[in-house]
């Protein structure tokens, strides 16, 4: 049987989280210490195995005025196949209000051999908001080829879009996508996204950063980082240098 659940969370100002609801494998942990300046962390802690075929999947979070949150895991998730061959799905519905702001940093998502899983992640920033926002896509676990993983970001800031990508790997995606053009053989994939009111300011150059990444500023004021790499652990640190580099270490 597929499962349906949808994790919540509120955060406001001084550190306060008046809605931290996990439902069936999404279990959310208050972590950290309660600092009002630093505001709130809260960590996602799988509770069982998911998301497997035909399980539909959402994390919603509402940083309201002022507030500021961080959202990491306290693990990979893996995407397996479920015994019906059905896709799975995982929502996540992200809204940072003004002079608001959200550090969301899961682990890796690991697309394992069968499986099909749609991502989107829909994000809502105030015009003041601040974002920091890291993804990274592992396409297949030790020795295994990768399942199939459609992905899309999009983001807003007051109203209007400042990102929509849509990325494709796997069995049964057209295009080339494992071709040199692409990933041209490695099998991590990831993004930093940073957008906030100092790039209107000092907007980043373009500039390569190594031979698999590159930084880019986007209208917004925002700038986004892309990388593949041969593993996690390679990808992890081109992302973790791009966030100190762009003050969001």
């Amino acid at each position: 049987m597929s499962l349906r659940a949808t994790a919540r969370i509120v955060a406001e100002r001084g550190g306060a989280l008046p809605v931290l609801e996990s439902d069936g494998p999404l279990a959310l942990r208050r972590t950290g210490i309660r600092r009002p300046e630093a505001g709130a962390r809260v960590t996602v802690v799988g509770a069982m195995t998911a998301p497997l075929g035909g399980d539909r999947l959402a994390i919603e979070a509402d940083v309201r005025d002022g507030a500021r949150l961080t959202v990491d895991a306290a693990a990979a998730t893996v995407a397996l196949p479920g015994r019906t061959g059905e896709r799975a799905h995982y929502d996540v519905r992200l809204t940072v209000g003004e002079e608001a702001e959200l550090r969301w940093l899961p682990e890796q998502l690991v697309s394992g051999r069968g499986s099909d899983l749609r991502m989107r992640t829909v994000v809502e920033l105030a015009a003041t908001a601040r974002l920091v926002l890291r993804e990274e896509q592992i396409l297949g676990r030790h020795a295994e080829g990768p399942g199939t993983l459609a992905t899309r970001l999009t983001v807003r800031r007051a109203g209007r879009p400042l990102l929509d990508q849509e990325l494709s790997f796997g069995p049964g995606v057209p295009g080339g996508w494992d071709g040199g053009a692409v990933l041209a053989g490695h099998r991590a994939v990831g993004q930093l996204l940073v957008a906030g009111q100092e790039f209107a300011m000092k907007p980043v150059e373009p500039e390569s950063l190594g031979p698999t990444a590159c930084l880019v500023p986007l209208a917004g004021p925002a700038a986004l980082v892309t990388a593949i790499a041969a593993d996690a652990r390679e990808l992890r640190r081109t992302l973790d240098e791009a966030a100190a580099r762009l003050g969001a270490g």
